[in-house]
């Protein structure tokens, strides 16, 4: 059986969290929260890494073992290179000392893993993200092949899809590594890569320099604290309270333009003519007070149409929205002009729609919305998914989202200032 040492490197000069190892966790220091979770791991040996007597008389005090380490390593592995020479091992595991709500049953199955096959030298964890999440740059992605082997980390998303009917799975890397001791010894001697100065990832010094690295799959983690807003969010969690707005608050928060589709989103789908054979369309009150809402709250709103009709014109006249574009084939490029034309960036544009004919307006907004009642094959493309029909209000929804995580609630919230806004519009 391989002898196991877990290193947690904690470095107290944090540029975004200074002395963040010691911050308080329901309490306990946080780096006593890591600590305690890598302890509970069997077989296993535990020792901070760190640079800072104030980490290490922490430590001390509830009992964990420290040792102190250079002030000059760029990495945690280079820390983790240090402590190879004062604790022995077969196998190391790097475990970052942010890492409070890390499982032991994931640093267990990457123990077993390594331990099964003596031909990996070095392994890492990773779980499933959504499209959207994937465009973060703070959160590091990899792609792997069949037999689990890392072919690349990126803060881009990767793979990239060229093809807009393509679907694939976005993998968020989990920054916990098991080496064998061999590489370990020859880490400090490798030359630092060119893409790793490039995406600032220590990993990618492996790949470059023909070490592989085995990637293995766990459930999706708890976050990891980079900032005092992370350390809050950590706590929550740990004191059982619901985190399920984050995702629609980091998708939302930026919002600054609505591209929305008509057929199907502004009205129910159906096609009404009158006696003269004109077609007419059925808008719904609530999505035109949702798009005045928006506008009362500097967010602006577009629409975009495959159609053009003289109704069509008039409602867009009625709500005043200045910024649209009829009777269009091609979605994506369209988008990309009324993005242009609002003074925006993709990043900061939502597009909301209901059927494959919108999957091109998709790749060119920041964040995609489907209605209710839209296909599966069209919500799997989606970061949002509402829970209103299109036709029905199904923008209100999304306009109400916006404006609550954006700080705006008072609009829809208080019923003075709702009536002022409403008394001057059309519905």
């Amino acid at each position: 059986m391989d002898s196991v040492a877990i290193i947690i490197p904690a470095r107290y000069a944090s540029s975004r969290f200074p002395g963040k190892p010691l911050a308080d966790i329901l309490g306990k220091p946080m780096i006593q929260h890591v600590y305690e979770k890598a302890a509970s791991v069997k077989g296993a040996s535990v020792v901070v890494a760190t640079d800072d007597e104030r980490i290490l008389s922490v430590v001390n005090s509830f009992g964990g073992k420290g040792v102190m380490t250079s002030s000059t390593h760029a990495s945690g592995t280079d820390r983790l290179v240090e402590v190879m020479s004062k604790i022995d091992a077969d196998l190391y595991i790097n475990l970052q000392g942010d890492e409070p709500l890390v499982r032991p049953e994931d640093l267990e199955l990457l123990i077993s893993a390594m331990t099964a096959d003596k031909l990996i030298e070095v392994g890492t964890l990773y779980h499933s993200i959504s499209a959207h999440q994937a465009k973060d740059p703070n959160t590091v992605k990899v792609v792997t092949s069949h037999s689990g082997r890392a072919c690349y980390f990126s803060r881009s998303p990767i793979p990239f899809i060229r093809d807009k009917e393509v679907q694939t799975d976005y993998k968020q890397h989990i920054g916990v590594y098991a080496y064998r001791k061999s590489i370990l010894e020859r880490y400090a001697q490798l030359d630092e890569s060119s893409i790793e100065i490039a995406e600032q990832l220590e990993q990618l010094r492996l790949l470059d320099s023909d070490i592989d690295i085995h990637a293995f799959e766990v459930m999706e983690t708890g976050p990891g604290v980079d900032t005092p807003e992370d350390l809050e969010k950590v706590i929550a969690i740990l004191k059982g309270q619901s985190l399920a707005l984050d995702s629609t608050k980091s998708l939302l928060s930026s919002i600054n333009l609505v591209i929305t589709d008509v057929d199907g989103v502004l009205t129910d789908g159906g096609i009404y003519y009158d006696k003269n054979g004109e077609c007419i369309k059925r808008f719904h009150v609530r999505d035109g007070l949702g798009i005045k809402f928006l506008q009362q709250a500097g967010v602006k709103v577009a629409v975009l149409s495959g159609r053009d009709s003289q109704s069509l014109r008039k409602r867009i006249s009625d709500l005043g929205i200045d910024i649209f574009l009829l009777g269009i084939k091609n979605k994506e490029v369209a988008c990309k002009e009324i993005i242009q034309r609002a003074n925006t960036t993709k990043v900061n544009t939502v597009y909301i729609g209901d059927d494959t004919i919108d999957l091109p307006a998709f790749i060119s907004c920041g964040v995609a919305v489907a209605v209710a009642d839209a296909p599966e094959y069209v919500k799997v493309k989606c970061d949002l998914v509402l829970e209103t029909k299109g036709g029905f209000g199904a923008l209100r929804e999304l306009a109400d989202k916006i404006l609550i995580e954006q700080g705006n609630s008072k609009l829809i919230e208080d019923s003075s200032t709702f009536l002022k806004i409403h008394a001057n519009i059309t519905q």
